[in-house]
């Protein structure tokens, strides 16, 4: 599968899907400087890959800072939030694939 086009999550942050499969999904996303994804849960496991740039996530309630190299793992149905510290660009992997990006 070819890239998916942009797609507008919230002011400042843009995703599209790099690679999509059978029982996972590959998602790039991207973040201007002190751009943020609200707290949400999904019955999605999630693995976040920042690329480049700066993470500030919140799980489950506890702050986690994620420098670019580095990854966080967001298990099923836990609520979390991103905030981008910097300008960044992270690379989430869902299993199963988010029907709701299709």
């Amino acid at each position: 599968m070819a890239d998916s086009e942009w797609v507008t999550m919230t002011e400042g942050v843009k995703r599209r899907i790099r690679a999509d499969g059978e029982k996972m999904m590959l998602v790039e996303v991207r973040f201007e400087a002190g751009a943020a994804v609200p707290q949400h849960s999904h019955p999605h496991e999630q693995i976040s890959y920042v690329a480049s740039g700066r993470m500030a996530f919140t799980v489950n309630g506890e702050a986690v800072e994620v420098a670019a190299g580095e990854s966080l793992h967001l298990p099923s149905n836990v609520p979390h939030a991103a905030r981008a510290l910097e300008a960044s660009v992270v690379l989430d992997t869902f299993s199963p694939p988010r029907e709701d990006f299709r």
